[in-house]
């Protein structure tokens, strides 16, 4: 039970933080620059069919524990990917955050464990899917209901969701097929 507390607390972090102060000659503009140059495509197989995202990737502690926050909008296609290496219980909070979220809990198979529509802005109720999952990815609120996307669905990144563009990263994840 203390190991659960103890994860728990740990992953809650990942959106409870202060703003982190700007060099004072980055501008808006050159950070949304940065967070454009490393997008990851990120594939959702609905029964619906695939839809394809361009998302930032949270892979330090510190881009993990301001994620979306402050943020004024997300783009239709776009979000955030919060890799957990190796997979763990993740549980996530809305403190800080200025918009809805839709967040996929992504169990190792690939498949979506757990689906919080549309998470409300500023809460500090914790959203966790309960079980060790392999990644997290953040959507614009309500994007999952407009696409059809459900709890079992399949996800994948990288060069493995969009093979044409396979490119040298270690950030490709390819599940099995479904069965």
């Amino acid at each position: 039970m203390i190991r659960l507390c103890t994860l728990m607390a740990f992953g809650m972090l990942a959106a409870c933080s202060a703003p982190q102060a700007k060099p004072d000659n980055e501008s808006d503009s050159s950070s949304a620059a940065a967070r454009t140059s490393t997008l990851l495509p990120v594939v959702v197989r609905t029964a619906k069919g695939a839809h394809r995202f361009d998302v930032e990737v949270a892979r330090t502690p510190q881009e993990q524990e301001q994620g979306l926050m402050f943020r004024k909008e997300i783009a239709a296609d776009g979000g955030m990917l919060f890799p957990m290496e190796p997979p763990r219980t993740a549980s996530f909070w809305m403190k800080d955050t200025l918009v809805p979220l839709d967040m996929l809990f992504i169990h190792t198979d690939g498949s979506i464990a757990f689906l919080k529509a549309q998470a409300e802005p500023y809460s500090r109720e914790p959203v966790s899917a309960g079980v060790p999952v392999a990644a997290v990815l953040e959507l614009r609120g309500g994007r999952a209901a407009e696409l059809g996307i459900r709890e079992g669905d399949r996800v994948s990144w990288g060069g493995c969701a969009v093979p044409a563009e396979r490119r040298a990263t270690e950030l490709n994840f390819c599940p099995a097929p479904a069965r």
